[in-house]
């Protein structure tokens, strides 16, 4: 099968940083399904993981976590999907990823594609919903409202989305309008990037460029309950603090750099990790959660309530196309999801 992947950590810039590779398929076991990858994703994870992690071995590392595709076979024990299903996923990040033809990945993890989507569409939704669904609700446990509303809120609790225009805020800012009563405030740094936040929800966006105190008080809003971090937090992570109310919650999916968490101590705010790896790198229990909440977010873009974050597709799966989406991720300029369709 054709793939892409690489055998030393590289700059994006170097001829060898991906390559596309013939490799034997894989075989499903257990609750596996084999997918024929239609479409992926790309997330600032790929490009990290390129420039840092040496594969085992002598064998090559495959990226790519997310993808829309077909089952094509499955495992002695799986229950969820047959041959044929359309399906969406972001996979672990332990296994080959789904910058090849074909991929295993455990259907506990795994999503009906939205029926309503072609897979480029699809594909870049499971990794980011997954992450900002777990930072609203079972990292900061927001209540979620019984009805979808588009009401302007303008009291009660108040979400920071920091780097709302990237792809976890992309769709985490979609989420936290239509199913919570949170004021959301997104941050971005330029007119393009602006008017998406807004389009996607926001009610009000500041400018993470200059000081987010005077930004946010220039809306009117002196302190918020919630700060979700998702880029730059070693940056942005004291201002947050000074930001955050009396026991608010601070969320980050990057890293804290050499910042103290004791400067939430006095307000006695708690502090999220969220890696949406978690479940399934550990084999967690509630692990199928994550199916549960994939099918529940196909079932609102089906119906309106949600949209995909594609916002550009940089044509055929294979190295050369893979190099110029790391460097668009790399240049820190990218809104919402670069997506890649066929082989």
């Amino acid at each position: 099968m054709k793939a892409v992947g690489y055998y030393k950590p590289l700059p994006i810039t170097e001829s060898d940083s991906l390559l596309d590779l013939e490799l034997p398929a894989p075989v499903p076991s257990g609750r596996d399904l084999l997918v024929e990858v239609r479409a992926v994703s790309v997330n600032p994870v790929d490009t990290k993981i390129r420039k840092r992690n040496t594969p085992r071995g002598s064998e090559p590392r495959i990226l790519g976590f997310d993808a829309a595709g077909v089952v094509a076979g499955t495992g002695e024990e799986v229950k969820l999907f047959k041959v044929g299903d359309e399906v969406y996923y972001a996979g672990s990040n332990e296994r080959a990823g789904s910058n090849a033809q074909l991929q295993v990945v455990d259907e506990r993890i795994v999503g009906r594609k939205p029926a309503s989507l072609g897979f480029p569409e699809a594909a870049a939704l499971p990794l980011t919903s997954i992450t900002a669904w777990e930072l609203l609700f079972d990292r900061f446990g927001v209540a979620r409202g019984d009805k979808p509303t588009n009401k302007m809120v303008v009291i009660g609790e108040t979400l920071l989305i920091i780097g709302a225009a990237g792809g976890v805020g992309s769709i985490l800012t979609q989420l936290a309008r239509k199913l919570t009563a949170l004021t959301i405030v997104g941050t971005a740094s330029r007119p393009e990037t602006t008017g998406w936040v807004h389009s996607l929800g926001a009610h009000y966006v500041v400018d993470h460029s200059y000081p987010l105190g005077d930004e946010l008080r220039r809306t009117g809003i002196s302190q918020v309950t919630y700060v979700a971090s998702l880029t730059q937090t070693p940056l942005h992570f004291a201002e947050a603090a000074e930001l955050l109310a009396p026991q608010g919650k601070f969320g980050l999916i990057d890293d804290l750099g050499p910042n103290d968490v004791g400067l939430l101590r006095r307000k006695s705010i708690s502090f999220h990790w969220e890696f949406m790896f978690t479940r399934a790198v550990f084999g967690t229990p509630d692990m199928i959660a994550q199916h549960n909440l994939l099918n529940e977010v196909a079932d609102l873009i089906d119906a309106g309530v949600l949209r995909t974050t594609m916002q550009a597709n940089y044509g055929s799966i294979n190295a050369a196309n893979l190099k110029r989406a790391h460097a668009m991720l790399e240049s820190g300029k990218t809104i919402g999801k670069i997506v890649l369709e066929g082989w």
